[in-house]
């Protein structure tokens, strides 16, 4: 087991923004796995880095068992929207998890998602700020299970891009999940919906396997291209993280062995790209634990980020580790 390193920087503040929760116990998983409040408080604590805030992003937990399709995905924003109550009632610690929600909605359904958002925004309030839905395709197997055929272009159909309008309409944000051959089409929807607010999620991992196995440079300038003509779009931010996540693999139950310097030496080309890209008042780090656990603890992610970011001005840290998350999800 790695030696549990001592927070870098620790008095700094930070908003997690995107941190999930989650009980598995079925599906590709080859064993349960559970991080619910009380694992990401343990997490936090052990970490010893000042996590004052996390937003909640969807991954299909309590969804309601019954009832119309499109609404059944309420059922994890109400099991948020108690997790974020108990942590606002203090008697937890002074972290506020949960405090901000981006649940699932499916864009596809046109005009018609705003009565789903607004059946959301109900549950949770302004708790509520964004939503998203899967999106991530690729023609090799993600996370051990193949791709659903019907994520290949979604963004690009024109329901997708008036579900996307809706969601501008009510003053909700967009989180997207995807590779970064489709980077090119999330520019589209970029353009096409310029007052909504897009999240890029995880720097738009790059492929790695399949007929890009044993080509990373060349993926590498790909997703460096897409990623500069994506950061044109001034409606788009970037989150910086997603990078110990093994998306060739199935998720793992523990903290993998890496420590802060081997991270930060792997995942310094990717992010240095990106917040040249975008600039640090577009860019916000994010654990995406537990996904990310499968290569180190939450603190040894929170101390290699730190390492990433000690060139940085003040005011451009504070806006990687905390204002940009802040401004985004209005916490």
């Amino acid at each position: 087991m790695t030696k549990a390193e001592a927070a870098i920087d620790p008095a700094r503040p930070i908003v997690d923004p995107h941190l999930h929760f989650w009980h598995i116990h079925s599906g590709p998983n080859p064993e349960p796995q559970r991080f619910l409040f009380d694992e990401a408080l343990a997490a936090i604590a052990a970490s010893g880095h000042a996590v004052t805030h996390s937003v909640y992003v969807e991954c299909g937990q309590m969804y309601r068992a019954d009832g119309p399709p499109e609404l059944r995905s309420l059922g994890e924003t109400e099991f948020v929207n108690g997790i974020a109550a108990m942590s606002a009632s203090g008697g937890y610690g002074p972290a506020r998890l949960g405090h901000r929600i981006v649940g699932n909605a499916d864009l596809s359904l046109g005009a018609r998602v705003r009565d789903v958002l607004e059946a959301h925004l109900a549950v949770a309030g302004t708790r509520f700020r964004g939503v998203r839905m899967e999106t991530a395709w690729s023609a090799q197997r993600l996370f051990g299970y193949p791709c659903d055929p019907a994520h290949r272009g979604v963004m690009t159909r024109p329901a997708f891009v008036e579900g996307a309008q809706a969601l501008a309409a009510l003053d909700l944000s967009l989180d997207v999940w995807c590779l970064h051959t489709q980077l090119g089409e999330l520019a589209a929807l970029a353009d096409a919906v310029p007052g909504l607010t897009i999240v890029l999620d995880h720097l738009g991992t790059p492929e790695c396997g399949g007929t890009w196995a044993g080509r990373p440079d060349e993926a590498f300038a790909q997703w460096s291209e897409a990623i500069r003509d994506l950061a044109l779009r001034p409606n788009v931010r970037v989150k910086l993280g997603g990078m110990g996540m093994n998306v060739a693999g199935t998720l793992t139950a523990d903290d993998g062995p890496g420590t802060s310097e081997e991270l930060a030496h792997e995942w310094r080309a990717r992010v240095e790209t990106a917040i040249a890209a975008f600039t640090p008042a577009r860019a916000m780090f994010e654990s995406n634990f537990p996904p990310d656990r499968c290569a180190a603890s939450y603190g040894a992610t929170w101390n290699a980020f730190k390492r990433l970011a000690a060139g940085y001005s003040e005011d451009e840290k504070d806006r990687l580790f905390r204002g940009t998350a802040a401004q985004v999800y209005r916490i």
